[in-house]
C-alpha cells in the first residue's frame, strides 16, 4: 500500500511538473570545429603549413598508418554538375565550334556563339534538331569556357567534354543528369574547391593529394542516380570547374599546387597502403582531436585514427570555427526530434575525443526520443559533434 501511494505521488509530481514546464523559445549550444572530423583536418593542415611542415609531413601526421606514394591517375572521371534538372542550356563562345552527338548518331558541328537548349520530353532529352537519351557535347578550342546554365545559376567548364543523359528519378519521372568528363590527373583537380587558394602551399598540396586519393577510390563504378563517379558537392567533394583555377590572383596558386603533386604525365601522389590508394576523408576542422572512423560511421579503419589537432581550436588559424555559438529555435528542435515540443535536451554518450554520439529530447508530455548525433546535426545544422548545451 505504501509503495502504491509513493508511485501515485511520483506520477502526480511528474505530471504537474511537465504540465507547468516552460517551453524554451530557443536552445543555445557552444562548440568547436566544422564537419565530421575524420582524416585530414583542413585547418590543421593550414596550421602545420604555417609552421613550415611539408604536404607529405602533414598527411603522414593525419594518416599515420598510410604512406604518400605515386599512383597511376590517367583515367577519365565523370563528375555530375547538374542533378535531376528538367532543363538547361549550354553557351558555346564565339571563338569555338562545338560538335554534338545524339545517342549513336554521327556528330554534327554547330556554329560559333551557339546557345544550346535542352529539356526533358517524356523519357528523352529534346535539344537542337532532335531528341535522344544521351547527348555528348565537345568543343575544339582548349581555351574555351563553356557555360552550363540551370535557371539563374551558371557552371563554367573548361576541360574535357559534357554529357547529358535522361535518367529516371524516383517519384518525379525522368530528369537530365549533366556530367563533365575529364582527366583525373590534373583537369579534375584544377576544379576542386575544398580550401581557399590563398592558403600556404603545403596546405594546398596536401588537399590535392587527399582529393586525388578520394576520387581514385570512387572510380570503380558509375552511380546510376547521377550517371557519375562523383557529385560536385558535399556528397563527395566540392568541384566548381573553371571557377577555381580562374580565380583572380589566387587561382594560379591552386593550379600550381595540383601540378606540383604530379610525378610525371601519368602518375600523381596519393595516400596509399601497400602502394594501393585507400579511402580517405577530410573536413574543415575538429574540436582539438580528429575522429576515429568507428566513432562516426561504425567501421574501424586502421588508417583513420584519432590524432591531436590543436590548430583547429586556435583562433589565429581557424577564426570562424575554433569556437562557435549556435541557437536552435523551438520549432526546429521539435521537428528534429519529431515531438510536439522540447523542454529538455540531454547530451548522452561521448567519444574519446569528447564529441557527442547521442542526444535526447524530452517533451512537455514526458515523451523522450534519442537521436544519433549525425541525424541531429543535419536536422538543426550543427557545425560539428563537439558541442555542449549552454
Amino acid at each position: 500500500m505504501k509503495r502504491a501511494l509513493t508511485l501515485v505521488f511520483l506520477l502526480t509530481f511528474i505530471s504537474i511538473t511537465n504540465a507547468s514546464a516552460v517551453v524554451p523559445k530557443t536552445f543555445v549550444f557552444t562548440g568547436s570545429g566544422y564537419g565530421h572530423g575524420v582524416g585530414l583536418s583542413q585547418y590543421g593542415a593550414k596550421g602545420q603549413a604555417l609552421e613550415g611542415k611539408s604536404a607529405i609531413e602533414i598527411l603522414n601526421y593525419y594518416f599515420p598508418n598510410a604512406q604518400v606514394t605515386p599512383v597511376e591517375d590517367t583515367a577519365t572521371i565523370s563528375v555530375n554538375i547538374a542533378h535531376q534538372v528538367p532543363a538547361l542550356s549550354l553557351v558555346i563562345p564565339a571563338t569555338d565550334i562545338a560538335t554534338i552527338t545524339v545517342d549513336t548518331a554521327v556528330a554534327t558541328s554547330l556554329p560559333p556563339d551557339s546557345v544550346l537548349n535542352f529539356a526533358i520530353s517524356g523519357k528523352v532529352i529534346s535539344g537542337p534538331g532532335g531528341s535522344g537519351k544521351l547527348w555528348v557535347i565537345k568543343w575544339s578550342n582548349p581555351e574555351s569556357i563553356i557555360s552550363v546554365n540551370v535557371g539563374k545559376s551558371k557552371f563554367l567548364v573548361n576541360h574535357g567534354y559534357i554529357q547529358l543523359r535522361a535518367v529516371s528519378a524516383p517519384g518525379i519521372g525522368f530528369r537530365i543528369e549533366a556530367t563533365n568528363l575529364l582527366r583525373l590527373h590534373d583537369e579534375y583537380l584544377y576544379g576542386i574547391a575544398e580550401v581557399p587558394s590563398s592558403w600556404p602551399t603545403a596546405a594546398l598540396e596536401s588537399q590535392v593529394i587527399a582529393s586525388r586519393t578520394y576520387a581514385l577510390m570512387r572510380m570503380n563504378s558509375i552511380k546510376k542516380a547521377c550517371d557519375c563517379h562523383v557529385y560536385n558537392s558535399k556528397y563527395d567533394q566540392a568541384f566548381v570547374g573553371y571557377s577555381k583555377e580562374g580565380e583572380p590572383r589566387y587561382g594560379q596558386f591552386w593550379k600550381a599546387a595540383v601540378d606540383a603533386t604530379a610525378v610525371d604525365e601519368s602518375h600523381g601522389l596519393a595516400i596509399t597502403v601497400d602502394q594501393l590508394p585507400v579511402s580517405v576523408f577530410f573536413s574543415s576542422s575538429t574540436g582539438g582531436m580528429t575522429q576515429r572512423s568507428v566513432d562516426v560511421w561504425g567501421t574501424d579503419t586502421p588508417h583513420l585514427v584519432s590524432v591531436p589537432d590543436p590548430w583547429s581550436i586556435d583562433p589565429a588559424v581557424n577564426r570562424n570555427y575554433a569556437s562557435w555559438t549556435k541557437k536552435v529555435s523551438q520549432k526546429v528542435m521539435a521537428k528534429a526530434f519529431g515531438l510536439a515540443d522540447v523542454i529538455q535536451i540531454i547530451i548522452g554518450e561521448r567519444t574519446a575525443t569528447n564529441s557527442v554520439l547521442k542526444i535526447t529530447g524530452v517533451s512537455s508530455d514526458g515523451i523522450s526520443k534519442t537521436l544519433p548525433v549525425g541525424t541531429f546535426k543535419s536536422a538543426v545544422k550543427m557545425p560539428s559533434s563537439w558541442f555542449q548545451l549552454v
